[in-house]
């Protein structure tokens, strides 16, 4: 018997739970004023989260997919993504969302069952909202196959969360990334939860960053609750995928805070006390004390930004509740260049049980 192929994957960690840097910060990533303002996204993105869910429980939004708990995550991605990088989300990238243009409003009106509110109104080829498990994948892979024929210095980023690694359509997203030399990453939101489901029971691998070894690429693992980690090592990634054609698969390993989605109830099946000893890691207050460590955030910044974000998620819930609704008949406005004659008729019976 002989070895003949040997893995490891590779944990990055650069600010831990106590906030402490532990390895050499990127220069990229010196600046205080950069980190302010991977801080500044975060809160936003949770205050904005807050609300949301406020909205369904109070009947003004629909379900809700809360990323409490996970901001690092989204920001992070978001930050290191490049203007014509192209981003293929899930439903959790609020965060991602909001920095590469989208509005919170659209976001609003997206959960609220308006579906303009996935046209989104940024100036960049981004890909709507994916709900199905796992098919954005595959989508990231078909597009990352267009630039590269294209000969485009710009790669693919996708989102997906721990349970989407268990559907085929993942496997065959990083295999063809791996035969193909395709310049995407695929980033995996590992929440330890796929809806009910924790992730021993989904899956026998110790990490879920491994599986990209099956497609030949390289996997690594990330503390999702390390906005820093995240921001340098998916930009390393992203470099890669631009310059080398080199695909990368990324596991962040954080946890959810929160239920599935406003519609479900996590307490029926998330062990007790679980969310209180992960909350010791979550990423926000650690990079606040950070920044407070190094004479860079006082009480008075806080305070000031908290009115900022607030008065923009207000102005936000305030321009969705007034938005007027669609006309009913659009349903159909958008299926066709030119509407065959069935659905012509459909559409003036629809218009007419609207007037």
């Amino acid at each position: 018997m002989k070895i003949v192929a040997q893995f490891e994957i590779p944990y990055y960690q650069m600010l831990n739970e106590e906030s402490k840097i532990v390895d050499e910060l990127p220069a990229s990533l010196s600046e205080p004023k950069h980190l302010i303002q991977l801080y500044r996204w975060m809160v936003l993105n949770r205050l904005f989260d807050t609300k949301a869910i406020a909205l369904q429980r109070t009947g003004k939004l629909g379900t809700y997919p809360s990323a409490r708990g996970q901001e690092a995550v989204f920001v992070g991605i978001g930050d290191a993504l490049q203007k014509d990088d192209i981003f293929v989300p899930y439903y959790r990238d609020v965060a991602t969302l909001i920095q590469r243009g989208v509005l919170l409003k659209e976001i609003l009106l997206y959960w609220g069952g308006d579906e303009r509110g996935n046209a989104f109104q940024s100036d960049n080829n981004d890909f709507a909202y994916s709900v199905p498990i796992g098919t954005q994948t595959l989508h990231a892979a078909g597009v990352a196959t267009a630039l590269k024929i294209k000969g485009k210095k710009s790669a693919v980023l996708v989102t997906c969360g721990d349970g989407a690694t268990s559907e085929g359509d993942f496997y065959e997203a990083i295999n063809v990334a791996g035969v193909w030399k395709l310049p995407v990453v695929f980033v995996i939101c590992n929440n330890q939860w796929a809806i009910s489901v924790p992730l021993k029971a989904q899956t026998a691998c110790q990490t879920l960053a491994q599986k990209a070894i099956a497609a030949g690429i390289p996997g690594e693992q990330v503390d999702g609750n390390d906005v820093i980690a995240i921001r340098e090592r998916v930009a390393v990634a992203l470099d890669k995928a631009r310059t080398e054609h080199t695909p990368t698969v990324i596991e962040l390993l954080s946890y959810r805070h929160a239920d599935h989605t406003t519609a479900d109830d996590a307490s029926r099946y998330e062990p007790k006390n679980s969310r209180e000893t992960e909350w010791k890691k979550e990423p926000i207050t650690r990079l606040k004390q950070y920044l407070e460590s190094i004479h860079q955030w006082n009480a008075t910044d806080e305070e000031k930004l908290i009115e900022e974000c607030t008065a923009s998620v207000e102005k936000a819930v305030k321009d969705y509740l007034e938005e007027a609704y669609p006309k009913p008949e659009v349903m159909i406005d958008y299926l066709y260049a030119e509407l065959p004659e069935a659905l012509t008729e459909q559409r003036e019976m629809i218009k007419n049980l609207g007037a």
